[in-house]
């Protein structure tokens, strides 16, 4: 037997030791099975090469529990390792058999060798308290080797018989570990980090029915329970693959869902980096909806996390699906991820990825895109909001809807409102609907006088507009039913007014008599006699800053009805009534009913000034 200790750089060892390296002690297993698959790899890339004369054989990977004895199992028949091999990448920890083997045979079938044989082995002591290696070389001359650490730096080595060729990893799990000999334990995590890995792994037995031949009744019978995928959809080159094979790998990723999603993105890029993917569009139509951490990332098929906050652009998080790139390390932590230089090449070429897809769907169908516009909505504006980049990408096929469910691209509705309001106002209005139902009247309003209005009734759209003031010169957005009576009116065609001055300060007067002029402003118009008697409109900023306030939860500043305009229609037969009305209670009664039709029309209305409202009509209707 040898005996030794094991060769150690301290800033090699001291962060293993300390557990530093690792996030969580689950990866363990990932790291262990790693290892596994890279030695089963290696296998097979020398019997391809002619490197080795060896039947390949069953190269399924095999976990196993051995509850009574303590002790987790990862057992392996790939390439094995001679005493040699072991003193070289397991008693020398800095050295990386793994970066050796693709240096020796660069440019051939290797692509697929996953990590750092040696490293990542030496996670095991996170949950083991003694951690035997019992391997064997798939060279015949090597007897095989058991080699015993107990976490310290002395080892023990010595031959022992072993018939197959690869390598068992015995882990003698902790008292404080004890949570990984338990089955769903296990079964959960190699479901996690080893769903598609490009070897067969097995962990226990699972049930099956099959009909014998001869028999008429299927049988239980059981079966080796293979946890994974070894050809991923992502892995598989896109001209074989159909829709159904794209919604059949979504529901894979995701079982619980059962929406299917708009469509996909398949990447495959070997040039500056080595990526392969497949992203999913879901449908997003509200802040309800929005699922972020449902991108995995993957290098080598080894799951490395779903938290992708830093690493991907925020808006790329709304999307489903797989990030793939030997490019992108193992051993790593989230925050060591985001300043990799790799990485962030990573995530500026899936967002240009990503924004050519969609400018390909808008010119090669831009029927069918316009009616997936609403379910893509939201992730093309929080694109746009959120990545310059993008939003300069987005502009050539970004939508803009209006009430008649038309779409416009920004250059398009541009073109469209210079031609309606021609010689109307000095700067161009363009006008918005947050809600087609509730501003149905002012969007009549605004489409009799020849004013087209959009449907901005997304929960993004008060942050997007302040975006597209910007892009749309001598231009001002504002609600429907904001403060632009007078924008509204062609100055060649205003209405004279039908009251003299004194009249229209006596209406005036009449109305802030019954409204709380702390809250509202009252203004006396000339507007045609078709129009209302009474409208109520709002100071466009105060409205966006109050809606931001909301959706951000703040404390409002502004409450009640604070900063309203309410816009009396001077040439409204009603005006002469009022005015006209020596009755003190019917004057009241009338102005506040319509006053009252105003809030209602708003929404503005409730609490006891709704009852009152409500009673006041049913005595008017009895009169």
């Amino acid at each position: 037997m040898k005996t030794g200790f094991i060769n150690v750089q301290t800033e090699n060892i001291f962060p293993i030791i300390k557990k530093f390296l690792y996030s969580d002690h689950e990866i363990f297993l990932r790291e262990l099975i790693s290892n596994a698959v890279d030695a089963t790899q290696k296998m097979k890339t020398l019997v391809s090469l002619g490197q080795a004369d060896v039947e390949l054989g069953d190269l399924t990977v095999e976990v196993k529990v051995g509850k009574d004895a303590k002790t987790l199992h990862i057992i392996d028949k790939g390439i094995g390792m001679s005493a040699e091999e072991v003193d070289k990448y397991i008693n020398q920890i800095a050295f990386s058999s793994a970066e050796e083997f693709l240096e020796k045979y660069k440019g051939s079938d290797s692509a697929n060798i996953i990590g750092h044989f040696g490293l990542g082995f030496y996670s095991s002591f996170m949950v083991a308290s003694k951690v035997d290696i019992i391997t064997k070389s798939y060279l015949k001359e090597a007897p095989a080797v058991k080699w015993s650490c107990d976490g310290s730096p002395s080892f023990s080595m010595e031959e022992v018989e072993k018939q197959e060729r690869g390598t068992e990893i015995i882990l003698h799990v902790a008292d404080d570990a004890e949570e990984f000999l338990e089955d769903a334990r296990i079964l959960g995590l190699l479901k996690k980090y080893c769903k598609f890995l490009p070897v067969p792994i097995q962990f226990g037995t699972e049930k099956q029915y099959d009909k014998k031949e001869g028999e008429e009744k299927e049988v239980e019978i059981e079966v080796p329970r293979i946890i994974n995928n070894t050809n991923p959809l992502w892995k598989q080159s896109p001209t074989s693959l159909t829709e159904q094979n794209y919604d059949d790998f979504y529901r894979e990723l995701y079982p619980m869902s059962f929406e299917k999603p708009i469509f996909n993105i398949h990447l495959n890029v070997d040039y500056p980096f080595n990526l392969t993917g497949v992203l999913y569009f879901p449908k997003v139509k509200n802040q309800v909806e929005i699922q972020k951490n449902k991108v995995q990332l993957y290098s080598n098929q080894v799951f490395i996390t779903d938290q992708l906050e830093g690493v991907i652009p925020e808006f790329m998080m709304l999307l489903h699906g797989v990030i793939d790139s030997p490019d992108i390390p193992l051993n790593v932590s989230r925050s060591y991820l985001q300043s990799d230089g790799n990485v962030k090449k990573i995530s500026s070429h899936i967002t240009k990825k990503v924004a050519d897809k969609l400018e390909e769907l808008f010119k090669n169908n831009r029927e069918d895109f316009e009616s997936k516009w609403d379910d893509l909505k939201v992730f093309i504006q929080y694109g746009c909001l959120t990545d310059e980049k993008f939003y300069e990408r987005a502009q050539s096929f970004f939508l803009l809807k209006n009430t008649e469910n038309q779409y416009f691209t920004f250059d398009e509705y541009a073109k469209k409102i210079e031609v309606l309001q021609k010689n109307k106002n000095d700067d161009l209005i363009y006008l918005y609907a947050a809600d087609a139902h509730a501003q149905s009247l002012y969007i009549n309003n605004a489409k009799e006088r020849g004013y087209d209005v959009l449907l901005m009734d997304g929960f993004l759209d008060v942050h997007f507009i302040n975006l597209l003031e910007n892009k749309f010169e001598k231009s001002r957005f504002t609600r429907v039913d904001g403060d632009i009576i007078d924008k509204l009116i062609e100055k060649e065609d205003a209405m004279p007014s039908k009251l003299s001055e004194e009249e229209v300060g006596k209406l005036k007067a009449a109305y802030e008599e019954y409204i709380d002029k702390t809250s509202f402003t009252v203004q006396v118009e000339n507007l045609s006699e078709q129009d209302l008697p009474v409208m109520i409109t709002q100071n466009e900023f105060m409205r966006r800053f109050q809606d931001i306030e909301k959706m951000s939860g703040q404390k409002q500043m502004f409450g009640g009805f604070e900063n309203y305009n309410l816009i009396v229609n001077a040439n409204h037969p009603l005006a002469q009534t009022i005015l006209s009305t020596e009755d003190a209670d019917r004057k009241k009664e009338i102005t506040e009913q319509l006053i009252d039709l105003a809030l209602l029309s708003q929404n503005l209305l409730k609490g006891d000034k709704l009852t009152n409202f409500l009673k006041r009509s049913v005595t008017l209707i009895n009169e």
